[in-house]
């Protein structure tokens, strides 16, 4: 078995964040980002393995896993 979601999943995700929508960051735990608790982003999409694209106020462009 391979670690995608479902077509459902990532279908539920593309109707919950569309693009345009504003999120922010709760917690994060990359030591190589510069990105912290409560920076913001827009979203860019949801891609066809559910990472949720964004493009982050501080420049950033990391996707984001929920």
């Amino acid at each position: 078995m391979n670690n995608f979601p479902s077509k459902e999943t990532v279908e539920r995700l593309r109707r919950e964040y569309p693009a345009g929508t504003r999120v922010e960051l709760i917690a994060m735990d990359d030591p190589y980002t510069k990105l912290k608790p409560g920076d913001r982003a827009t979203v860019l999409g949801v891609d066809d393995a559910g990472n949720i694209l964004c493009e982050w106020d501080r420049g950033s462009s990391l996707s984001l896993i929920k």
